[in-house]
């Protein structure tokens, strides 16, 4: 089985410092879609990793946070890609979570859920908490420029395997071809 591991905000859909909180506020990347598909064409099954820390602020509740996922299902749907799950964390930095990136249990979880190795399996993001889950949980960080990838891209601490792309687009080819 053949899976990769996308981060949602900033590598999907266009961030906000204040949350997204409706899905009107739910705008792709343009290009994300597609690569999506490409991914599910060459065989993958997509996962989403995300923090999710809106919900513990009170600034959505989880039947919005479904309704902007439905949205999110849907517009890839409608280029013939397919999100096979979506993990998040809504908890704020705390010491008793495990999950919440750069903590790697989110992505562990996934692995465990899939029943494979997280070694390897791509894991694309555009902030340094994602690429240090990444590499905590052993899996092959990519970081797109997308985002917050560009301020992310100078940041010393980025682990050394980081393979660095434009946009998930170009993530996408990485992932398939190599290039």
């Amino acid at each position: 089985m053949k899976i990769v591991i996308l981060d949602r905000d900033g590598v999907i859909n266009e961030d906000s410092v204040n949350y997204i909180k409706h899905p009107d506020e739910w705008v792709p990347i343009p290009g994300s879609l597609e690569a999506i598909a490409k991914l599910n064409g060459a065989g993958y099954q997509v996962v989403i990793a995300t923090n999710q820390a809106g919900i513990e602020r009170g600034l959505f509740d989880m039947a919005r946070l479904n309704a902007i996922h439905q949205k999110m299902h849907e517009t890839v749907k409608q280029v013939g890609g397919k999100i096979h799950a979506i993990f998040y964390c809504p908890c704020l930095d705390s010491p008793a979570c495990t999950c919440r990136k750069p903590k790697p249990g989110m992505l562990l979880e996934i692995a465990q859920r899939f029943n494979i190795s997280p070694h390897g399996i791509p894991f694309v993001g555009d902030s340094l908490r994602d690429l240090q889950a990444a590499a905590s949980a052993g899996c092959l960080p990519l970081l797109v420029l997308t985002g917050n990838g560009l301020s992310t891209r100078d940041k010393p601490e980025i682990p050394s395997n980081t393979l660095i792309c434009d946009d998930l687009d170009h993530a996408a080819r990485k992932i398939i071809y190599g290039k």
